[in-house]
């Protein structure tokens, strides 16, 4: 089991730590329901340095970006980030990403953790061009300071105008007085904030200074308990759960990343499935009853027929009902449609609703 770069000051907070895509990862500090409600009323953060890193060199690193990715990298510049995923040759998800371009000859690409090996190893089966490529995954720490006021903490400790930066862009520069700190204006809560990457021999002086500046905003650490919740929130899909090789991006609500302007990797097959139409989709439901919608529950139609089944779900704490996403059949995927879910014997009311949640 590997472990962060801030394993120990995670140990020494008391956080909860579980086996989490290979490695040790702090679950949970306070509690998941705290936790939540800091990052969307205040400030959070969140030691993400389990993701994967790659920086991809050379002047075919984008011909190589948009032959395995579906979004068109082409409209990148420099500065600019873009959420992506790799399709795979059977109609699947090899994994989402992110891409950030620093260069017409540099790109990073941030990976799910579970999928390092492989999405390294995908990669590198399509890089028949001399792309040169450099796997840093194990040299940085990835900090996720998100919710309203993480612009504010951030000003600190920077001289770069954080109320400038766009949504997805990024810039390197001097945070903290470390220098090389790549500040992304990036997140999957969908609370606002930044993504903070710094080398490993930095993270604990980043750390320190974050929860410095923000202790007037009673910032505090947040695990992956309240990330989850957060995201789901949003609606935002989790890979392994929402998405994996086997499901469709399409039916996944990913079409608006899937560019047919280009070539890419099974192209022909998602168009096509565009153009016939799609047999199911990947919806948000709230329930109607109390109840907690888990992943793997069955989604069921109004008369108890199986039609689909949870993705994932929780109770959302800003909404205080039930909430998840799943696949049901497009003639179930309409918005304030009825259906059901199973909960233990039971068949619990529920209904299709548009997402985001919040």
């Amino acid at each position: 089991m590997k472990k962060v770069p801030l394993h120990e000051v995670h140990v020494r907070l008391g956080a909860k730590m579980v086996p989490f895509a290979g490695f040790e990862m702090p679950v949970r500090y306070s509690s998941d329901l705290d936790e939540h409600h800091t990052v969307r009323n205040g400030v959070g953060v969140f030691d993400v340095s389990h993701m994967g890193e790659f920086v991809l060199r050379g002047p075919k690193a984008l011909d190589l970006i948009q032959r395995v990715s579906a979004n068109d990298a082409a409209t990148l510049f420099d500065g600019k980030v873009q959420y992506s995923y790799l399709p795979n040759a059977t109609g699947g998800v090899v994994d989402d990403l992110l891409v950030y371009r620093h260069d017409e000859n540099e790109y990073y690409l941030v990976v799910n953790a579970s999928n390092i090996e492989k999405d390294w190893a995908w990669i590198t089966s399509h890089n028949t061009e001399g792309v040169e490529m450099e796997n840093i995954s194990d040299r940085l720490c990835l900090l996720a300071v998100q919710g309203p006021k993480a612009t504010a903490t951030l000003q600190k400790l920077t001289d770069e105008d954080l109320t400038a930066m766009d949504y997805y862009t990024f810039k390197t520069g001097t945070m903290a007085g470390i220098d090389d700190v790549l500040i992304s204006a990036t997140g999957y809560t969908g609370a606002g904030g930044f993504e903070i990457y710094v080398w490993n021999k930095d993270a604990e002086a980043m750390w320190d200074a974050i929860f410095a500046a923000g202790a007037e905003f009673g910032i505090k650490p947040v695990g992956l308990g309240a990330r989850d919740t957060l995201r789901l929130e949003k609606g935002y899909c989790l890979y392994g759960n929402d998405i994996d090789d086997t499901t469709s991006p399409l039916e996944a609500g990913l079409g608006w990343v899937t560019k047919f302007n280009k070539s890419f990797i099974n192209a022909e097959a998602l168009k096509a499935q565009k153009e016939l139409g799609l047999h199911r989709k990947l919806v948000g439901f709230e329930l109607t009853e109390r109840g907690i919608p888990r992943g793997h529950y069955d989604l069921c139609n109004p008369e108890g027929e199986k039609i689909g089944e949870v993705t994932s779900g929780t109770i959302s704490p800003t909404l205080q009902k039930g909430i998840g996403m799943g696949y049901v059949p497009t003639a179930y995927a309409k918005p304030g449609t009825e259906i059901r879910v199973k909960v233990r014997d039971k068949l619990l009311g529920a209904k299709v609703v548009k997402l985001p949640f919040l």
